[in-house]
């Protein structure tokens, strides 16, 4: 083992590096990618300095890879970004407030209002067909209704 290690080449890193490359492939989110790179870049270091210790390989291997994870997950953190339209993609959100007339009767509580060319389940006070209602707020799927006067 000692034997091995102290005639460590610049194929066993890159190697490693590949080995870990693919790995990624299979789903690792991108931790195994740069720790791959960190791994190929002291094969890169070691063929350019082919006298260096196995020792200082692993260290910078070590060294190689922190910096690479830290990077990754400083520019993941910064990826994610506040929108300015909180209510994007949250199709229920902007209902709220509006005005709509009952399609099926709201019965027991629960009902349908026709919403431009698609049909929302509601609930809210029993009311006939033809009624205002406004929207107040969203439970998923359902808006929650209340009657205009």
């Amino acid at each position: 083992m000692w034997d091995y290690l102290q005639h460590l080449s610049f194929w066993d890193w890159l190697g490693l590096g590949t080995v870990l490359l693919i790995l990624e492939v299979f789903g690792a989110g991108g931790y195994l990618l740069w720790i791959g790179v960190a791994a190929a870049g002291v094969g890169v270091l070691s063929f350019l300095i082919p006298a260096m210790q196995w020792e200082i390989q692993f260290v910078l291997f070590a060294v190689l890879s922190v910096l690479t994870a830290v990077y990754w997950w400083q520019r993941q953190r910064s990826a994610v970004r506040v929108s300015d339209q909180p209510g994007l993609n949250m199709r229920g959100q902007e209902l709220i407030g509006r005005t709509f007339v009952v399609q099926s009767a709201i019965i027991g509580g629960r009902g349908k209002i026709k919403v431009n060319d698609g049909v929302w389940m509601v609930i809210g006070p029993d009311l006939p067909v033809g009624s205002q209602v406004r929207v107040v707020s969203q439970d998923g799927a359902v808006l929650k209704v209340e009657a205009v006067s």
